[in-house]
């Protein structure tokens, strides 16, 4: 079996997917940070397609970037100067070929993670 990345982004502010939230992949290999792409949550709060496929998947250290603040803005959420949560970095490890889901609760002022399946 072969890894592979994906994620789940929930407003659970509103209570719904959050559509419409943009996502960066980066590999962290000591200082660098290499950008490896850029997607878009669906209506499902998903994206179309696993953030790192399994032909290119490579174990190491990870960055999801979730561009909250856009999507906030997209909602209509109130804008503070500056807003509270405005872009979540989440870092952390794949060590072995597995499915990697590593979904997103989003509120305006809070937001949780974990480890998914």
């Amino acid at each position: 079996m072969s890894g592979y990345l994906t994620t789940h982004v929930l407003d659970t502010a509103r209570g719904c997917p959050a559509e419409g939230l943009k996502i960066d992949l980066y590999r962290i290999d000591g200082e660098t940070r290499a950008h490896l792409r850029s997607l878009v949550t669906n209506a499902d709060g998903r994206t179309d397609e696993q953030i790192l496929p399994a032909a290119e998947f490579a174990r190491g250290t990870y960055e999801l970037v979730f561009h909250a603040g856009a999507y906030l803005d997209a909602c209509g959420v109130a804008p503070e100067e500056p807003r509270f949560l405005d872009v979540v970095p989440l870092r952390f490890g794949m060590s072995e070929a597995a499915h990697y889901h590593v979904p997103l609760l989003l509120s305006p002022f809070g937001y949780s993670t974990y480890r998914g399946s």
